[in-house]
């Protein structure tokens, strides 16, 4: 078989188009940012690329375009984003980089030999050599080049090993006259059969780390370390979150910034005056556009992504789908639907284009209910641990119990409402490997940047409602209409309804009004149930509409709603309840 230039070529303008391909979690994306300089989220689990990212390529002789597809395991596209890979494809391309996992070179193979089969220049890249060789395995570069009838590099992506030598293949490629391409995969040996003459084993004394695979996937251990990982990381952010807050923002938030702030607008208007109270009054501007996203929740936020990002790129959150899939089942969902379920605890919106990776229409739109209906972005969680965890620790961790049991519910109802299957689905399982410090430090300063960058405006917008809405009286019109609801039924303040109103732009703008206001603990714990399972916010709502259209977003919308205030008034009713049985078994006193 020849390439046909007219079919393959992926020139766009004056620049050559390259695809870098590959099973999902094999390095695509480490070696994109290599190449390109240009930052990509990575993570040691499939599913994080899932739409395709493209910068231009350097050190290219002629101008080329590097494109990340999405994660593929074949061409035959089971899902969203194998379908978005294989249009990539059949929209052309003048070179294909294939990345294959010298860890599990066998399971790769079947890619690689597809990939031949499309008459496009392939050049493969055998990735993570390095963990490949300190387990025993050891690969005939020289064969499988022989085998595959294409350019072999052998990589340590992370490291950056191997990359000139793809540098000059590329540049080889790019300027050559590729009219005649060798797709000798036809009659190339079988997947088994070539790994078994290319791949030569060791003695190999198994190691902690190999220990650790294997009882983070058996439920008899794996349950355990699952609960212990998760409390540790939920200590680890609340702790130093605390710690970083109490040493540093508020101390400098309130002995220098607000007095300086107040000193500031009432150098040109007067102290009780409108416009002094929307700048620095009880929902100033000036002030809580800084003390709510960075004295209150930037300290929680950056301590989450460390843990996040170190989950990821250890290898341990698809471990976690693998000891959790028969419960996920329960409510028609894949263990692998924990990586967009746990990336919802970040933000919702890229948790909800993950679902992208999902096998069915009716797995994505569970996903998608649940992440908007029951599980906190980072910054609501944040908001969450500076109005209750210097109050209760115990009702900080009763919201998240609270987030699981509506999961559970919620999930069960919707997989006997929705219609469809569940189709089988491969669960990635990685290695288990020391994550790189520097690639670590990277991914927290890019996630931290990015939430300071989306968080802010919105915010800011917020606040200004609020201040509007306060000083204007319009928060007594709104109080009056919505007081059978918030007072009576909720039993919160009047008040309380502006943290409805501004909810609906930021899911945390929900809670943190609630700090500045003289509430009971009941009252805080109510407080958060309604703003935990309250509507989601208005970017969230947006992506909604886009990947399932408006109807299904109005339906996921009105359903938070709903179950927000029954799950609210519930557990208002069983406070109010305990409190006079406790009152009446202490003889009234």
């Amino acid at each position: 078989m020849s390439c046909n230039s007219k079919n393959h070529s992926g020139e766009t303008g004056s620049k050559r188009r390259v695809l870098l391909m590959g099973n999902p979690n094999v390095g695509k994306s480490v070696i994109f940012s290599t190449l390109t300089n240009k930052r990509v989220m990575t993570a040691n689990y499939s599913g994080t690329t899932v739409t395709a990212a493209q910068g231009d390529m350097i050190g290219a002789k002629v101008p080329a375009a590097l494109i990340d597809v999405p994660g593929v395991y074949s061409l035959k596209a089971a899902s969203q984003a194998e379908k978005a890979a294989v249009d990539m494809l059949d929209s052309g391309a003048d070179v294909i980089v294939a990345v294959l996992d010298a860890t599990n070179l066998e399971r790769n193979l079947a890619l690689a030999k597809a990939l031949k089969k499309t008459g496009i220049p392939v050049i493969f890249m055998l990735n993570m050599v390095d963990v490949a060789e300190s387990r025993g395995i050891k690969i005939d570069q020289k064969k499988l080049e022989e085998l595959l009838g294409a350019p072999v590099i052998k990589t340590v992506a992370v490291k950056r090993k191997g990359f000139n030598r793809l540098i000059v293949e590329l540049n080889r490629l790019l300027t050559a006259n590729n009219a005649d391409v060798d797709t000798a995969a036809d009659s190339a040996p079988s997947s088994a059969e070539i790994a078994e003459q290319v791949i030569t084993y060791t003695d190999y004394e198994e190691q902690l780390t190999d220990k650790l695979e294997r009882w983070t996937i058996k439920p008899l251990t794996g349950i355990p370390i699952a609960m212990l990982i998760v409390f540790l990381c939920l200590a680890f952010v609340v702790g130093m979150g605390k710690a970083v807050r109490a040493a540093l923002f508020l101390p400098l938030l309130n002995q220098y910034y607000i007095p300086f702030i107040e000193r500031l607008v009432a150098g040109f208007t007067a102290e009780g005056t409108m416009l002094y109270a929307i700048l620095a009054g009880e929902f100033g501007v000036l002030i809580k556009a800084v003390e709510w996203p960075i004295a209150l929740i930037l300290p929680y936020v950056f301590f989450f992504y460390i843990v996040l990002s170190f989950l990821e790129d250890s290898g341990y959150l698809p471990r976690l789908g693998i000891v959790i899939d028969g419960l996920l089942r329960k409510f028609g969902l894949h263990g692998h639907s924990i990586i967009p379920i746990s990336m919802g605890y970040g933000c919702a919106v890229p948790a909800i284009i993950g679902t992208r990776t999902a096998s069915s229409m009716k797995e994505r739109l569970i996903v998608s209910a649940l992440v908007s209906l029951a599980v906190p972005c980072i910054a609501q969680t944040g908001a969450f641990i500076a109005l209750l965890g210097d109050h209760s620790f115990v009702l900080l961790l009763l919201i998240f119990l609270v987030s699981f049991v509506v999961m559970f519910i919620s999930g069960s109802l919707l997989n006997k409402v929705l219609k469809g299957t569940l189709d089988p689905v491969l669960i990635e399982v990685p290695n288990l490997l020391t994550p790189s410090i520097g690639s670590l430090w990277k991914k927290v300063k890019m996630r931290t940047k990015h939430f300071m960058v989306e968080a802010e405006i919105p915010m800011v917008i917020g606040i200004v409602v609020a201040a509007l809405t306060i000083e204007t009286g319009v928060l007594e019109y709104v109080g009056f209409i919505v007081e059978p609801v918030v007072v009576h039924f909720l039993g919160l303040p009047p008040e309380a309804s502006v943290a409805l109103i501004l909810g609906v732009i930021r899911r945390e703008l929900a809670v943190l009004p609630l700090l500045g206001m003289d509430l009971s603990l009941g009252q805080m714990f109510v407080g958060s149930l309604v703003a935990l399972l309250y509507i989601p916010c208005m970017s969230v709502f947006f992506v909604l509409i886009k990947e399932f259209q408006l109807r299904w977003a109005l339906v996921i919308s009105g359903t938070t709603i709903v179950t927000a205030m029954i799950v609210g008034g519930t557990a208002n009713y069983g406070i109010q309840f305990l409190q006079w049985f406790t009152f009446t078994l202490g003889g009234g006193n």
